[in-house]
């Protein structure tokens, strides 16, 4: 899996520029919130829950359906979330998706369950170049360093690549001089 930090950066750096007009602050912590959460999963070793489960490390929490429930609970909550329906759902989705989707393209593990409920089975993709981070505490060993030199190259720079031409397009449409 990616850092903790590189799955919220995501939501984060789009969200960011696409300006506080569109994304608010409290649809912002939601998007970074829904990006992390699939992670919680890896609670399931303390309670014995196997990797290889579906309720284990990538298996239920990390599909496709689970991204689908975080969004529908992000658009029954928009009004929180100082949004639109449509808005709190896409945004939140894609930062749930995000997820399983950046797990997928990592080294290491057993794959993610994006098709479960439908099909159990584990997927990467293809193309896999994201070094997996060693699970909890074992992430401040000699492995956290290049792990995160490949989450900068792979992950932040082509997401703030993205995320730019947004803020600059924005801030010419919209006039923004002070906002960030």
């Amino acid at each position: 899996m990616p850092t903790i930090f590189t799955h919220a950066a995501v939501p984060l750096l789009l969200g960011a520029a696409a300006g506080r007009r569109r994304i608010s602050r409290p649809l912002l912590a939601a998007g970074a919130i829904a990006a992390m959460l699939p992670d919680a999963d890896v609670l399931g070793f303390k309670l014995g829950i196997a990797y290889t489960d579906a309720f284990g490390h990538r298996g239920v929490f990390h599909s496709i359906a689970f991204a689908v429930l975080l969004a529908l609970l992000a658009a029954a909550l928009h009004k929180v979330l100082r949004t639109s329906t449509w808005r709190a759902l896409l945004f939140v989705g894609f930062a749930a998706l995000s997820h399983p989707l950046l797990d997928a393209m990592t080294n290491g593990g057993l794959g993610v369950a994006l098709a479960w409920p439908l099909d159990p089975q584990r997927f990467f993709f293809p193309w896999r170049p994201i070094q997996v981070s060693p699970i909890g505490a074992r992430f401040f060993s000699a492995r956290g360093w290049p792990v995160l030199q490949s989450e900068l190259g792979w992950v932040w720079l082509p997401t703030a690549l993205l995320a730019l031409p947004l803020y600059l397009l924005r801030r010419h449409r919209d006039g923004d001089v002070g906002e960030a």
